[in-house]
């Protein structure tokens, strides 16, 4: 791919640069990061190979010949300052791309110009294993073929209106999070019931796993495959009676919400 370029190498940033180079979508000759932490230079450099600096003469000198720039900063950092160092230097065709929650493309329109080709990104945390989709709003003059290629080194990429951008980070974004929390509580209920927690793991990871594969193969409703699975007054259908009257289904949706709420908080803050 062509030459990109990392404005911030905080978590997110890091975590798609390591993504990137693993799955062969840039190598690291083609990958330049700053950052203002001194440090990071070598971090970078000896983790992946790639070219890192903090010295801001040195990110301007990049900036003129990066083909993708990647705003990677926090939402409270001086976004001002990053955008016009990008408007005054890069290239006129470069995509600038921004991780930064909060921030629509109007306003990034507003800070770099209506000219630039911009993509918001919201990467999802499964970077490693090219699997997650990512929130991607462009505007009329970024390539959507470019910027798909771009997010497929680390995940799968899920073109949205921006409309639906904060719903997307609460649900799809948080995704992992209430995986995890499901397979920590059901290996809990397995070692609670009398299993070593070593059997619990393998078999809870087994059965997600599977399931997934089963409802992708059968093309099936998962009721259709819960009545499949479920005989008249069996073990099964007692076990879903006294998950029914737990709170899982309601809690499950309820911690959605909040996330989007919060999502949306952030970027009313961030006007």
């Amino acid at each position: 791919m062509s030459h990109i370029h990392f404005i911030g190498s905080g978590q997110m940033s890091e975590a798609m640069i390591r993504a990137i180079i693993k799955h062969k979508t840039a190598s690291a000759s083609d990958i330049t990061a700053y950052d203002i932490r001194p440090e990071r230079e070598k971090e970078l450099h000896d983790n992946y190979g790639i070219t890192a600096f903090a010295k801001p003469k040195k990110n301007i000198e990049t900036l003129q010949k990066a083909d993708i720039v990647v705003i990677g900063v926090r939402p409270q950092d001086d976004l001002k300052a990053v955008t016009a160092d990008i408007a005054q230097n890069a290239k006129e065709k470069a995509l600038i791309v921004s991780i930064v929650a909060g921030v629509t493309l109007a306003q990034f329109e507003g800070l770099l110009g209506k000219e630039r080709a911009i993509a918001r990104i919201i990467p999802n945390t499964l970077t490693d294993t090219g699997l997650g989709y990512s929130g991607v709003v462009i505007n009329n003059q970024a390539d959507k073929a470019l910027t798909e290629k771009f997010v497929s080194g680390f995940g799968k990429c899920l073109f949205l209106e921006e409309s639906l951008i904060d719903i997307f980070t609460g649900f799809g974004v948080c995704g992992p999070n209430y995986v995890y929390y499901f397979i920590e509580a059901l290996v809990d209920a397995g070692v609670l019931a009398g299993l070593p927690r070593d059997i619990a793991w393998k078999t809870t990871m087994e059965n997600l796993v599977g399931s997934v594969k089963m409802l992708e193969i059968s093309g099936k409703h998962p009721r259709q495959l819960l009545d499949i699975n479920n005989s008249p007054a069996g073990v099964g259908m007692n076990s879903l009676f006294a998950l029914n009257q737990s709170d899982f289904t309601a809690g499950l949706q309820k911690s959605v919400l909040a996330a989007v709420k919060r999502t949306t908080e952030l970027g009313q803050k961030k006007d």
